[in-house]
């Protein structure tokens, strides 16, 4: 067994041997680009999504020193016309970048990963001796030509060098030159049966332009027909639910809300199977090593980004355009970017078919959180530490207690938003019932006419509480906000809805700079 070739299938035996969701199928989409133009591909994701998972599972299939039979038999790829064809057919390279990064800072860093894996290749192909100055891929292309064979490279963390190294430096510039070397030229054709690289970040552009543009990318953006590969899906997680014996309710609410693709309801795999493990679900996003990042990214000085990130842990979605990104963490240079930038790492999910991103769930909102108390942003901290108790005002029924709490939330955000209009209105009540998302599922209603908005709290399950309709009037009364739901038909997300109803008119008097509340209950409010 060698270290990088012929490393065998323990890696993926390990994954057999504990709680694991079938995402074998990604072979047979991986299996139709080898021999192909296609048969180059990147597929980035965020941290703690099973990048490494499937980069061992690929390996254990392709690699000719081993019988992998066994591990696939059960599987969803033993069904696939492709199997047979492939199933431990090649001499496999396995290479993990972050290997050589964890103990290697020096300019010099690709030449020794270039030397190592010829040493580790020579040992296994000792009838083909190594020349004075061969490149790994001279000596790959000598051994196929000698052998008739051709291989397949598996690169895990193919961007660590790329997060550690700023461009322009010597490490970098060798690095992008060695990939082009092994990956770019006629000669690649001749060598490899397939390539696969994994990482957080797409392939760098220079100037617009893809440094290596003969791969197929599949990332967080754009991940084409592999978007159920990046995660868990709905079914998947509710199958793990039954079998554990978890609430997969609170499973959604935690790690649910990732679109990826035409995949609209995808999990963050990592933390349900440690919520699992654990028997309970909580933030398992810290251990991610990305807070840093995020805390850095967020304090950027770019007109609107304050806002816009307000505005999505509120729970709405803010418009970006992923395609001027350059792929490189340390090449920020828009608003745009950074938003980007956080779909990558997983801290916002992206809907491609409205250019629209948002925080996708509990576990991230909370982390989020977590980097807006680092920036020291105390107008959102304190009306977020302040939400708990205005819920409770509201579902004792005090008025006057949540008039001041919607105050002090108004008081604390007027640095940041300007509170002329539905939306912001609704902005800042979002934010001030911040806690309520505990207990609640919050909806923001579309605008239904000139100054107003709804804010729709259905209770989660197992959750006592009445449901919970804020109208917001702006520069009229508070009267007229309940008289308006009382009038109309209640928002979509209530129609279903059958327990006790709190009706919460708030308005915002202009002159006074003031808000007035009014609350009803309606008890069972179909019968």
């Amino acid at each position: 067994m060698g270290t990088y070739i012929n490393v065998g299938n323990t890696g993926f035996q390990r994954a057999r041997n504990s709680e694991y969701v079938d995402k074998s199928a990604l072979i047979s989409v991986v299996n139709r680009t080898l021999f192909t133009e296609r048969q180059f591909s990147c597929v980035t994701r965020c941290r703690r999504f099973g990048k490494s998972m499937a980069a061992r599972m690929l390996y254990a299939y392709y690699d000719h020193s081993c019988d992998s039979r066994s591990l696939f038999a059960d599987l969803e790829i033993a069904g696939d016309p492709t199997f047979e064809q492939h199933l431990n057919k090649y001499a496999a390279i396995y290479l993990d970048i972050t290997d050589f990064v964890a103990r290697d800072k020096s300019d010099d860093i690709v030449n020794k990963i270039d030397a190592a894996l010829i040493e580790d290749v020579s040992k296994a192909y000792a009838d083909v001796p190594v020349k004075q100055d061969d490149s790994l891929m001279d000596y790959l292309l000598r051994i196929s030509i000698a052998t008739g064979e051709q291989f397949v490279f598996i690169i895990d963390e193919w961007d660590a060098i790329c997060r550690e190294f700023a461009p322009g430096t010597k490490a970098m510039d060798d690095y992008v030159g060695w990939l082009r070397r092994m990956f770019k030229s006629q000669q690649a054709f001749r060598v490899f049966a397939g390539v696969y690289m994994t990482g957080i970040l797409p392939i760098k552009k220079y100037k617009t332009e893809s440094a290596l543009n003969n791969f197929q990318e599949y990332s967080m953006v754009e991940p084409r027909k592999m978007g159920k590969f990046f995660g868990f899906t709905k079914e998947e997680v509710h199958m793990l639910a039954v079998k554990h014996g978890m609430d997969f309710d609170e499973l959604v609410k935690w790690y649910d809300g990732y679109q990826i693709g035409d995949e609209h309801s995808m999990f963050n795999p990592n933390s349900v199977i440690q919520a699992i493990d654990s028997g309970r679900c909580r933030s398992f996003w810290a251990s991610t090593g990305a807070f840093d990042a995020v805390a850095h990214y967020i304090q950027m000085n770019f007109e609107g980004l304050k806002d816009d990130i307000i505005k999505m842990l509120a729970g709405g979605r803010c418009q970006v355009d992923p395609t001027g990104f350059q792929n490189d963490m340390k090449e920020i240079e828009t608003k745009d970017d950074v938003l980007t930038v956080l779909i990558h790492l997983g801290y916002l999910s992206y809907n491609w078919q409205k250019d629209e991103c948002y925080i996708p769930n509990k576990e991230v909102g909370g982390e989020m959180v977590n980097a807006i108390r680092a920036n020291n942003w105390k107008e959102v901290t304190n009306a977020i530490l302040s939400s708990k108790q205005l819920l409770q005002d509201t579902l004792d029924g005090d008025e006057e207690a949540v008039a001041r709490g919607v105050d002090a939330a108004h008081d604390e955000h007027t640095s940041i938003l300007s509170y002329n209009n539905e939306n912001s209105l609704a902005c800042v009540l979002s934010i001030a019932y911040y806690y309520a998302k505990n207990d609640y599922v919050m909806h923001r209603e579309l605008p239904t006419g000139r100054g107003f908005a709804d804010i729709v709290l259905i209770p989660r399950k197992n959750v006592e509480s009445p449901a919970i309709v804020l109208e917001l009037k702006y520069n009229k009364d508070a009267d007229s906000a309940i008289d308006q739901i009382l009038r109309k038909q209640y928002p979509e997300k209530v129609a279903q809805y059958s327990g006790d109803l709190l009706l919460v008119g708030i308005n915002y008097d202009k002159e006074q700079k003031t808000h007035q509340c009014k609350i009803e209950k309606l008890e069972n409010h179909k019968d």
